[in-house]
């Protein structure tokens, strides 16, 4: 990737950020924690799209034609007109940048739930749409805004939440034009394609936007068929240092009910819960997928490690048929579309007769 020199002058840029911080001291504070998400207690993030529903309409009352600018965006700060059509985005909610990648930008600037090493940014899932950006900036990391990038990369259009991002709002629009998103109209946690369309109406490119949907269901539902032979339970924990958390039915509906698979029999099932070793016994899926969040920082530490040194995991049905599958549990158990094709054809891989 290569590096744009930025409009401003070193001392334009230093004037400019010494008023801005000036003026929102303390306003950098992250407003949202990567290890909590507002959709599932005990789970980073939520995801429950079910690829069978239709995309919410999202603030905007009706869309624009195609690439008609300027335009007004009906936001959770107002009315908000874009002039021209936006070449430099800055995402600063870190729920969002799996819902950015699919659309057609040179430049993009994101801020990252964890650090950049540990982030997915390198993974073969991301790598074909990072690839293709002229320029990635990192403008932020561990879900804490740096003001100071982002006024150095100088974007058109800066999109954030009204949730998470709300103590920098008006950070926000003093470095440039800024649509703050309805988090409880644009689910990211639980229905992604209301994100994506409405970034669509966002960036004057709404047939990208209802292209990517349309792939995306017809990708699940075509592993829905593949998969239809597959008898016995499924199920799918997310692996971290020192906690385990079994995903429930209501936060992977495009795996359980998208591609029709059967849960373990559990009173917990539904929401999920913490999840122990013992406790996992009890389950004994017939298939057991491992969502494991040091796949892209190999020097974390994995509670799974632990677990098969234990007797009680060698009991395990999946265990003993050589049916457990370890995954990328930032993709797959995540919440956006980048995450979940990952995670359709990460299962149908493992599963496919």
């Amino acid at each position: 990737m290569t590096a744009r020199t930025s409009s401003l002058t070193v001392s334009a840029l230093m004037l400019a950020l010494a008023l801005l911080l000036g003026a929102c001291s303390n306003s950098e504070s992250p407003s949202g924690q990567a290890s909590s998400s507002p959709a599932q207690t005990g789970s980073e993030s939520g995801s429950g799209e079910s690829p069978s529903s239709s995309p919410s309409s999202g603030p905007s009352e009706e869309a624009a034609p195609e690439a008609a600018f300027p335009r007004t965006i009906h936001a959770a700060n107002g009315d908000v007109t874009i002039e021209k059509q936006p070449q430099r985005v800055a995402v600063v909610h870190w729920g969002y940048n799996d819902s950015i990648l699919p659309f057609d930008l040179n430049s993009v600037a994101l801020a990252l739930p964890f650090t950049e090493k540990q982030s997915v940014l390198r993974t073969d899932a991301y790598k074909p749409y990072v690839d293709r950006l002229d320029e990635l900036a990192i403008v932020g990391e561990n879900t804490a805004v740096n003001l100071e990038a982002l006024l150095a990369y100088a974007p058109d259009v800066i999109i954030a939440g009204n949730a998470i991002n709300k103590d920098i709002v008006d950070s926000l629009t003093k470095i440039a034009t800024t649509v703050v998103l309805d988090e409880e109209k644009t689910d990211v946690w639980g229905d992604w394609p209301s994100v994506v369309t409405e970034f669509g109406r966002i960036l004057g490119q709404e047939e990208t936007a209802a292209g990517f949907i349309a792939d995306f269901r017809a990708n699940v539902e075509t592993a829905k068929e593949k998969l239809a032979s597959i008898e016995g339970s499924v199920a799918f924990v997310q692996i971290r240092a020192k906690e385990a958390w079994l995903q429930g039915t209501n936060y992977l509906p495009t795996y359980y009910e998208g591609m029709g698979l059967k849960a373990p029999e559990s009173s917990e099932m539904e929401e999920g819960a913490q999840l122990s070793l013992e406790g996992l016994s009890q389950l004994d899926p017939d298939y057991l997928f491992l969502g494991q969040f040091n796949v892209s920082d190999p020097s974390l530490p994995a509670l799974s490690d632990e677990w098969t040194q234990s007797g009680v995991w060698s009991t395990l049905k999946a265990v003993q048929n050589d049916r457990v599958y370890n995954i990328d549990g930032q993709l797959a158990l995540g919440y956006g579309p980048l995450g979940h094709s990952y995670g359709v054809q990460a299962i149908l891989a493992a599963l496919s007769p």
